[in-house]
């Protein structure tokens, strides 16, 4: 074998183990998020609340919520009366875990302490006022 011939194989050679390598690295990447997308994070210990469903309802003039959400049924979160806007957190219920975040301030209804917009509780499978587990998210 000739100095070129040992360069190109030498070449070629590199050029399949680097294939390998960034394919190995994005098939890592796209599992570790996927399972990031499954099984939402929560920091800290877990909360339990009474929380039901509710419609945003939006200012007579605007048509966004306390926190500047669409207040449409289309938007998925929570109302809070004192979490602050944006807030991330993981709620639970019947085993089902979804990462949502704070969209509204709370309606203040009696014995309720979150409200989900209609788009949660669909996600969660919650129907009327029911408890809850909540924790932050990391």
């Amino acid at each position: 074998m000739t100095s070129a011939g040992a360069a190109r194989a030498i070449a070629l050679a590199c050029v399949a183990l680097l294939a390998i390598v960034l394919g190995l690295a994005v098939a890592s990447f796209a599992d570790g998020s996927e399972a990031e997308e499954r099984t939402p994070s929560a920091v800290g210990e877990w909360y339990s609340a009474v929380a039901g469903t509710y419609r945003p309802e939006a200012a007579a003039d605007a048509d966004v919520t306390a926190c500047g959400y669409p207040a449409d049924e289309t938007t998925p979160g929570v109302a809070h009366p004192v979490l602050p806007c944006g807030a991330k957190i993981v709620v639970e219920y019947e085993g089902k875990q979804v990462l949502t975040q704070v969209v509204d301030r709370g309606t203040g209804l009696p014995g309720r302490e979150f409200d989900l917009t209609a788009k949660l509780a669909s996600q969660l499978g919650l129907r009327g006022v029911q408890r809850i587990r909540w924790a932050y998210a990391g």
